[in-house]
């Protein structure tokens, strides 16, 4: 079974090497140019018939790829989606982001500040592991940062306030950069950080298997009675 991994702003799939996969196919995509005030969702859409994604495939998303993979679950209730530190709808963002759709300093930076503001802060994204920490850098040293000027105004102006039902949100208590006490997640990962997709690697490995095989399971009992009731996931 193929499960498709969307990455984070100014990463790409190898965020997700320490992943043990062995359960499934995963499909990795890359972004593609983003047209000129493209919103979000548009992005999102058009990122899914780009790697012609089935309608009701399996998606994983980081972060900000976790936010694309809500756009398109609202679009394709028959899709499954996993967002791991990320966001569901605009309001799970903290107060001190509102700030960022009236102040837009990171258009007016260059590739050099950019890269030199998110090396420094490297500490808010939970990585204490020296390897983890080499890979964080070397994502920052190769982003491409125009997309990411794109990526931040897009994410600011996001106003999705619907979640879907086939949605599942994991994520960490420890996370700092989209803070846990802001969303309401299906799955808690303790300690789990913004990158536990590296740091909590065999527990996040462990957790996208337990969440798929479920949801595998849940749809074949739903096919074969008639009678449906919710789903609940424990936090």
């Amino acid at each position: 079974m193929n499960l498709y991994f969307f990455s984070g702003l100014g990463a790409d799939k190898t965020v997700f090497q320490f992943l043990d996969l062995d359960f499934c196919n995963p499909v990795y995509v890359d972004w593609i140019t983003p047209y000129k005030n493209e919103t979000l969702e548009a992005y999102a859409l058009r990122l899914k018939l780009e790697y012609n994604i089935p309608d009701d495939a399996f998606i994983a998303g980081l972060s900000f790829g976790g936010m694309l993979a809500a756009e398109i679950a609202k679009a394709y209730p028959s899709l499954h989606a996993i967002l791991i530190s990320s966001a569901k709808t605009k309001d799970e963002f903290p107060p001190f982001y509102k700030m960022g759709r009236y102040v837009s300093l990171h258009n007016w930076t260059t590739a050099k500040l950019q890269r030199w503001f998110m090396l420094n802060i490297k500490k808010l994204f939970g990585l204490k592991t020296p390897a983890y920490i080499n890979v964080y850098e070397e994502l920052i040293k190769n982003s491409d940062t125009e997309f990411n000027k794109w990526a931040v105004t897009a994410l600011l102006r996001w106003k999705n306030t619907t979640i879907p039902q086939n949605i599942v949100h994991v994520h960490g208590t420890h996370d700092r950069i989209l803070p846990y006490k802001y969303v309401k997640c299906h799955y808690t990962i303790k300690q789990g950080g913004h990158l536990m997709v590296m740091e909590q690697a065999a527990t996040m490995s462990k957790m996208l298997k337990d969440i798929i095989d479920q949801k595998v399971l849940t749809d074949s009992a739903l096919s074969s009675s008639a009678s449906q009731s919710a789903h609940q996931y424990p936090a």
